[in-house]
C-alpha cells in the first residue's frame, strides 16, 4: 500500500507517493534535508541530490574495500 508524502519546491507543493514500509525512512531523510513545514528553493534541492549522491559514493568506496578484503 501506497502513503503520500508532501514538499513544496520552488512555490508548488508535490505530493509523492511512497510504500508505507518506505514512509518513516523517507519522512526522516527529508526532514534532515528539507524545509518540511515551509518552502524550499530550487539550490535546497540540488544541495540534497549532491548530499545523499555524496552518500552514496562514499558507501560504494566503503562495499568496494569489503569486496577487495573478502577476494584475498
Amino acid at each position: 500500500m501506497s502513503k503520500k508524502i508532501s514538499l513544496r519546491i520552488g512555490g508548488r507543493n508535490f505530493d509523492i507517493d511512497v510504500d508505507e514500509n518506505f514512509l518513516q525512512f523517507i519522512e526522516y531523510q527529508m526532514a534532515k534535508d528539507f524545509n518540511r513545514d515551509g518552502n524550499n528553493d530550487l539550490k535546497i534541492l540540488l544541495q540534497a541530490y549532491i548530499g545523499k549522491t555524496y552518500e552514496l559514493y562514499i558507501q560504494e568506496q566503503k562495499i568496494d574495500k569489503i569486496l577487495k578484503k573478502l577476494d584475498k
